[in-house]
């Protein structure tokens, strides 16, 4: 049979970031009885941090008619789901919080599990659909143990979302501490990813003007520290077939990290580094790259083109595409002009790949299953290939709104 067929064929695009929640009520509806009163309690007195999602945006973390809609409407055949609403008991969203301290723990961990045992019905309503992401926390590793078997037992395919803990949190170890062994050896063998997203990990900046802009300039760096935590921690050199991947943080960072990382690696393995001795020191028998091309993925959600530009040395094979579905920085509704832009002039195959193959590889996905979803949405080579000629002015995607301010020409003088 001729390969023309397979290279024209739709893609099969599966989204490795959205994000989902029930609302309040239904949480309720997930507490024993025994928390019920509490959560009442607490519900009157809580007031949603982020008001421009009330009202008709907010339905889309649950609606899955809707939902449905909007995705296919964008070209999407299936959903990697990490969580969005907020859990019972948090102040705010469970990706951006910082980790429970120790007179918070208890309640919000009677929080997640709701939110799994929501996740976990929500995403039986179609699971050859999406991979739901269940919800762990490092306060105490053998709750976390028991959350690692639910997980795994309750059908929630898309692994655990690992917290990034911060450096000014001392109740709870770093990344790179062996007491964690006895979790990543549960997550192992239940065959979980172990996901990480944009958003965690940073310190308290306290309550000063420069604190929000701070953040923003560096979550990244402060995302990207559980990569290099579990690298240099030496958890996949024992852990061996553990799967990672970081979300929402692009992918252009990793050749020169990946880089810095071995060269450090090789100083410290001959026992010096310019005056200082590293001859007793403990090093990996192989170096950071070895570990990050056998071990990690990278969910690069609504990349410019430029942020593909070394795919080559990523990996090809790890890169996951993501419309970060339904926040306002995603692509949705103009995820098709998205792709258009990025993929235009990369090589089918490849591009078959980045937007879904190796989403379907990660997180199990039925590729056969889904090619009906991705004829009737008609995301295809040549529609790819298409020219974007002007990107949408009412896109709230940062990417394509940084896209088009470099598209204008100065104005003459």
């Amino acid at each position: 049979m001729s390969a023309a067929p397979q290279t024209e064929a739709p893609y099969v695009t599966i989204t490795a970031d959205t994000h989902a929640g029930a609302n309040l009520e239904t949480y309720r509806s997930y507490l024993t009885s025994k928390w019920q009163s509490e959560f009442d309690d607490w519900r009157g007195s809580y007031k949603n941090p982020s008001r421009k999602h009330i009202g008709g945006k907010k339905q889309k973390n649950w609606d899955s008619t809707e939902r449905f809609a909007d995705l296919e409407a964008d070209g999407v055949a299936a959903e990697v789901v990490f969580p969005n609403t907020v859990p019972p008991f948090y102040d705010t969203a469970f990706h951006i919080s910082r980790p429970p301290e120790p007179h918070q723990y208890e309640r919000w961990l009677v929080g997640i599990r709701a939110h799994n045992r929501w996740l976990a019905d929500w995403c039986a309503e179609a699971p050859e659909r999406r991979a739901g992401i269940g919800l762990i926390h490092l306060n105490d590793v053998d709750d976390a143990i028991e959350d690692v078997k639910w997980i795994a037992e309750h059908g929630l395919r898309g692994g655990v979302l690992l917290p990034q803990p911060p450096d000014d949190m001392k109740h709870i170890l770093p990344l790179y501490a062996p007491e964690y062994d006895r979790l990543w050896a549960a997550i192992q063998d239940h065959d979980l990813v172990m996901n990480q997203h944009a958003g965690a990990g940073s310190p308290d900046y306290g309550d000063y003007p420069a604190a929000d802009p701070l953040w923003i300039l560096e979550t990244g760096f402060f995302t990207q520290r559980g990569f290099k935590m579990l690298i240099l921690g030496g958890v996949f050199e024992r852990f061996p077939n553990l799967r990672y991947i970081l979300t929402e943080s692009g992918c252009a960072w990793v050749p020169e990290t990946l880089r810095r990382m071995d060269m450090i690696h090789a100083g410290m393995k001959a026992g010096m580094m310019g005056e200082m001795d590293y001859s007793k020191s403990t090093t990996l028998p192989e170096p950071p790259s070895f570990y990050a091309k056998r071990n990690c993925w990278y969910g690069a959600s609504f990349p410019s083109p430029k942020e593909i530009e070394d795919r080559h040395v990523v990996g090809v094979d790890r890169i996951l595409w993501g419309s970060d579905y339904p926040h306002y920085e995603g692509t949705f509704p103009y995820t098709r002009e998205a792709l258009r832009l990025t993929f235009g002039d990369v090589d089918p195959g490849e591009t078959r790949l980045m937007l879904g193959e190796n989403a379907a590889g990660l997180y199990g996905f039925d590729l056969e299953a889904l090619r009906p979803i991705a004829e009737r949405v008609g995301v295809t080579p040549a529609m790819i290939r298409e020219p974007l000629d002007e990107i949408p002015k009412e896109a709230t995607s940062p990417m394509l709104r940084r896209m088009a301010f470099e598209r204008r020409k100065p104005d003459s003088a």
